[in-house]
């Protein structure tokens, strides 16, 4: 599971060749917000050469297309098929353009014999896509949804504050969405790169919400994050310890039984789980 996804600029060759060492779970590779209209062909043809020469095994590769009202949209799904890439994320999603995008997506796959298809996530940057939230995640390519903060706070026009106030509804809508369909529910990012307490304290909240991940613009940001979506020493033990005492009491056919003198049931045994699931090995 992911912890911290970096956005990395697709013309940019200096964050390109280093982007296996930054330590990120995944690479968001943007061809749209970080790419000036008129480098859009060549930060395509540029990460084009980068992935067909450089193996990046143990992390999700993911572009970030321009949205589908633009004229660069085509391309960048076409190319995108063509890349040993996971997942495409696309701005501005509607319902319709995840209908639209799986559709072409399922096209060129099949024209091109490409064995694993694309997952897509969405970025819930509109105030409309809020209303179409359940239909977006629900769809069997979105593989989690992604908090557009900037975007979305100029589409509600409203001042966007690190304290985040006037994302919160939005938050807890992704959050809510995500976990109901079992996706990962991905935080905009923190954008002062210069606050490192900022960061911190904005990512713990994003977490106590149920945010699962923070994306991120500059490589400074990551170790922050990952240690906060990470699980504690304390909570790992525990969990190691719910789980052998579930083993335990199985063996003895015995239907409750308790850690530390507390109760332990069900719930307290899916949370253990999946503790142990966000351990990185």
């Amino acid at each position: 599971m992911k912890r911290s996804l970096l956005f990395i600029p697709a013309n940019s060759p200096a964050m390109l060749q280093n982007a296996d060492i930054f330590g990120a779970d995944a690479i968001i590779f943007d061809l749209e917000d970080a790419i000036h209209p008129l480098e859009k062909d060549a930060a395509r043809d540029l990460l084009t050469c980068y992935l067909e020469r450089f193996a990046l095994p143990d992390m999700e590769l993911i572009v970030r297309i321009n949205d589908r009202q633009t004229p660069y949209y085509i391309k960048d799904v076409e190319r995108a098929v063509q890349l040993p890439i996971h997942t495409i994320m696309l701005p501005k999603a509607r319902e319709e353009d995840i209908l639209e995008l799986s559709e072409r997506l399922t096209a060129l796959e099949k024209k091109r014999k490409r064995l694993a298809p694309l997952m897509i996530i969405p970025i819930i940057e509109r105030a409309i896509s809020l209303f179409e939230i359940e239909k977006i995640v629900a769809h069997a390519r979105v593989s989690g949804l992604l908090l557009g903060g900037e975007d979305l706070t100029s589409d509600l026009e409203v001042e966007r504050t690190k304290q985040g106030l006037e994302i919160l509804f939005a938050r807890q809508m992704v959050i809510y969405a995500a976990k109901a369909y079992r996706k990962e529910a991905i935080d905009t990012p923190f954008t002062d790169v210069g606050d490192h307490v900022g960061l911190v304290e904005d990512a713990t909240y994003a977490k106590s919400l149920g945010m699962t991940a923070k994306s991120c613009i500059h490589p400074i940001q990551i170790d922050a994050i990952n240690e906060v979506f990470s699980p504690s020493e304390k909570q790992i033990t525990f969990a190691k310890r719910v789980l052998e005492a579930e083993k335990e009491a199985q063996e003895k056919g015995l239907g409750v039984f308790s850690v530390d003198g507390k109760m332990v049931d069900k719930p307290i045994i899916e949370r253990a789980k999946q503790v142990l699931k966000r351990v990185k090995p």
